[in-house]
């Protein structure tokens, strides 16, 4: 509800992809789970990508929600990686914009690695 309610605010962004980052992290059964809830948030990170993109810290934890949230093996996961797969060119786009930040750089690559 944050994300949409504040769009414009980069640290509502922030700390709502953290979040989702979070709360999808994990190898166990309970983490697939939580995965799959997620993957309707999916259209939000997307969006605060969109409309932040010269802030490495919301490029950061967007590239970490990606990551998570698409993570895991099976069907479910090849569906949320195929929703995770509109978000490519703003990865790419994030990398290229933040060449110096460690983090943009790092979630990036492994985004780029599970996606591609």
């Amino acid at each position: 509800a944050a994300m949409r309610a504040h769009p414009a605010s980069a640290g509502v962004q922030q700390y709502a992809c953290q979040t989702l980052g979070i709360i999808a992290n994990g190898a166990d059964a309970q983490a697939e789970a939580r995965r799959q809830a997620a993957v309707d948030a999916l259209p939000l990170v997307v969006a605060a990508m969109r409309a932040h993109p010269a802030d490495a810290d919301v490029q950061q934890q967007a590239c970490t929600a990606l990551c998570n949230i698409a993570n895991g093996a099976g069907a479910q996961a090849e569906a949320r990686k195929q929703a995770a797969v509109d978000a490519l060119p703003l990865v790419v786009a994030a990398m290229r914009a933040h060449p110096a930040s460690a983090g943009v750089q790092e979630w990036g690559k492994h985004v780029l690695g599970m996606l591609e």
